[in-house]
């Protein structure tokens, strides 16, 4: 696909994902509407940190994505819509489920109301890994049973299904992509690698929850580019796509890995507050990326070890806008 003038619409553009994609889509040409969730601040997130001639070629709307008439403003006259926006901290998720329901259910389904009023050409929606919950066997397909272990996932597997619903019902022209743990520059301390990088670099312990879990870990920029590759491609029409490195790392490797490249000594200790309830802990993630190589092309360029000396380099950088003493949950 060319994307130059091609009319695209990011939501959650302001967000960790959301903003690396949103540079993407303007580097290779494309008209980008950015939805960022209004604030009397009129505060654009990550946004606000591009490069002057970056930010200058985005278009901003700010609205609510919970707000129909919001989403359908936005929708006008665009022709694929990447939808990011979403609540997903899963600790906080317990705190206040409704919250997510509200943004995750229902502000998918304004998008994809949406999108089918306005004749959207294209919709790449934005799932997790999390939906799969503890692996009933790995390496985990798109076919894998999904379980709601948190309200989070819970709420995600809720908008999967409408998506799913709006192309089978309505014929939406809409791509599930399902990525496994993203990390990179820009991603909050709700996280687990800028929780051990952060905190790595301010003192002299990194507290963490559970280290036995083992993640399935993607750059960034790997990420993106199969969200873009999803775009791109009529034949994930009506798919599920799984985009991660098919690599499993349990998080007290990843935590030494980690330490080992910032070449400091530190502590890992475990913290019961982060812990969370046995139940909803998802032990094991291991994605089976076959669909995105097969469908898609895709397969993941950035080694582990080279997105994680990038981030550590980022993050030390920009170490200011993290708070590595306290819990982000």
């Amino acid at each position: 696909m060319d994307w130059h003038g091609k009319k695209t619409l990011v939501t959650g553009s302001g967000g960790f994902i959301g903003s690396h994609l949103t540079e993407a889509l303007v580097h290779a040409g494309a008209e980008v509407r950015a939805f960022v969730h209004y604030n009397a601040m009129n505060n654009w997130d990550w946004l606000e940190y591009f490069p002057d001639q970056t930010r200058a070629r985005v278009e901003i709307f700010a609205g609510d994505i919970r707000e129909f008439s919001d989403v359908r403003k936005a929708v006008q006259e665009v022709e694929v819509v990447f939808h990011l926006a979403a609540l997903i901290a899963i600790p906080y998720s317990y705190q206040s489920p409704s919250a997510y329901v509200a943004t995750n259910v229902q502000g998918t389904l304004n998008v994809l109301q949406a999108a089918h009023q306005a004749g959207v050409k294209k919709v790449v929606h934005t799932s997790t890994s999390e939906v799969y919950g503890t692996a009933q066997y790995t390496p985990i397909d798109e076919k894998h049973p999904l379980q709601g272990q948190s309200p989070y996932a819970a709420t995600k597997i809720g908008a999967d299904k409408i998506a799913e619903s709006f192309y089978c019902s309505f014929g939406l022209p809409v791509i599930t992509v399902r990525p496994f743990n993203t990390f990179g520059p820009r991603q909050s301390a709700r996280a687990v690698i800028p929780t051990i990088i952060t905190q790595a670099l301010s003192g002299k312990t990194v507290r963490l929850g559970a280290l036995s879990p083992v993640r399935d870990l993607n750059y960034v920029q790997d990420t993106v580019r199969g969200f873009i590759l999803a775009a791109e491609n009529d034949r994930a029409i009506g798919s599920t796509i799984n985009l991660g490195r098919g690599e499993g790392i349990t998080i007290g490797e990843l935590a030494k890995m980690i330490l080992h490249l910032i070449d400091r000594e530190v502590r890992i200790e475990v913290d019961d507050s982060r812990l969370r309830p046995e139940k909803s802990e998802v032990r094991k993630l291991l994605c089976d990326n076959r669909l995105a190589a097969d469908v898609l092309g895709w397969r993941p360029k950035v080694s582990l070890e080279e997105g994680l000396r990038r981030t550590i380099s980022w993050m030390s950088e920009n170490l200011n806008f993290y708070k590595p003493l306290i819990y982000n949950v």
